[in-house]
């Protein structure tokens, strides 16, 4: 079996997190040869590619697959792609991210590569952006849907939203949960273990989001009921965890707010370092508009954390409201505020949240199963008779 991977480019982020260990889990089972094309890794999000440097071959860079429109770029894309399908042959083509997911479904098409699957690790098109630009992306996933067999979507609420804009059919989908190395998670214990990196005090209430500083995360919504938290519970202290471009003017939402004594920014921060970051943390909270499944979500039940999250895409499927922690309508600050209140006041809800998450994400997230029911569908997607692709 011949898997090409292809993703635009490899930022720290759960797309690029789950895909690397999608490709370098199916290295080691026998008989499949699988590699990843990836555009350039730039920006101040961080790079992955370091995960490849004991698998060189395993990884190839095309220079013109960048992330925005470059028509010329694109259409040099476009062809190194082909030409990388023709070449090798692979039985399989396994598309991710937007920009990267048309080309290469394209590419693959006309490549006849004879089977293309599609990841969707979030949404595309959706009310978070303009009603042109919606539409652009909308009609550009609905043509690349035609000529995709298979789609592999993180949660169900993916599912949902791209067959109800007619993107295939339910039948072409299969949700196979983004899964990742649970045991630095599932050993995480004490906060105050973990507190002096971070200037911490023993009886602070630390609550901490893991997040790109970009558009859409709701770190302006964090910071706004932050300032409202205060002074029912002065020892609150909140851990941004990651960079983006956002980050100068959160520093200055934080000045303004008079919050920098209970903000920290915490820089860049390694794949691996993320296990002792949520070991500081009292409860996490992921306020963001637009996701798949926030990986920070199942990463933070794993570490037995409870959680705040809003009701967006994907999240309802980990943060199951009064059990594994709370779940809020997007925009409702007031409800943060309550749900961090009750947290705050009942450290024993705290510990029984997170050993119910920490159950469900360790049945349910683990990386080898994710790999295992992978490759298990490309099998049987292989020896069924591929007939023709969806006509919608």
């Amino acid at each position: 079996m011949r898997v090409t991977h292809v993703i635009t480019r490899l930022i720290v982020g759960g797309a690029q997190e789950n895909t690397i260990a999608t490709v370098l889990g199916l290295h080691q089972i026998p008989g499949v040869k699988v590699n990843l094309i990836s555009g350039p890794t730039t920006g101040p999000e961080g790079s992955l590619v370091h995960k490849f440097d004991g698998h060189p071959k395993q990884l190839r860079e095309i220079p013109s697959l960048v992330r925005p429109v470059q028509p010329w770029n694109d259409l040099l894309a476009f062809r190194s792609l082909k030409s990388e399908f023709v070449r090798h042959r692979p039985d399989i083509v396994h598309t991710h991210s937007g920009k990267a997911g048309i080309l290469g479904r394209l590419a693959a098409r006309q490549a006849r590569v004879p089977l293309i699957i599609h990841s969707i690790h979030g949404p595309s098109f959706g009310t978070f952006q303009g009603f042109f630009a919606n539409c652009f992306f909308q009609g550009a996933e609905r043509a690349a849907g035609r000529l995709t067999h298979h789609f592999i979507s993180v949660a169900q609420a993916m599912t949902d939203q791209y067959v109800s804009a007619k993107i295939g059919i339910p039948e072409q989908y299969t949700r196979i949960f983004s899964g990742f190395n649970l045991e630095p998670f599932l050993k995480v214990g004490n906060p105050d273990h973990y507190r002096q990196r971070w200037g911490l005090e023993a009886d602070d209430f630390v609550v901490g989001k893991i997040a790109r500083l970009s558009d859409l995360k709701g770190h302006e919504d964090l910071l706004e009921a932050t300032s409202r938290l205060i002074p029912h519970i002065p020892t609150l202290r909140i851990l941004l965890i990651g960079d983006g471009p956002l980050q100068p003017y959160l520093r200055k939402r934080v000045e303004d707010l008079g919050l920098t004594k209970n903000v920290i920014f915490s820089g860049l921060v390694r794949p691996e370092e993320i296990p002792a970051c949520l070991g500081s943390m009292d409860a996490v909270v992921h306020l963001s508009r637009r996701e798949g499944l926030p990986r920070a979500l199942s990463q933070a039940l794993a570490a037995g954390r409870p959680i705040v999250a809003y009701d967006c895409d994907g999240a309802r499927e980990v943060c199951l409201q009064g059990q594994t922690g709370h779940l809020i309508q997007p925009g409702e600050i007031d409800a943060v505020v309550t749900a961090l209140l009750d947290l705050h006041g009942n450290p024993q809800k705290c510990k029984e949240m997170g050993a119910l998450g920490q159950a469900f994400v360790r049945a349910e997230f683990s990386e080898s199963l994710m790999v295992t029911r992978i490759h298990e569908l490309y099998k049987t997607l292989l020896d069924r008779d591929r007939g023709t692709v969806n006509p919608n």
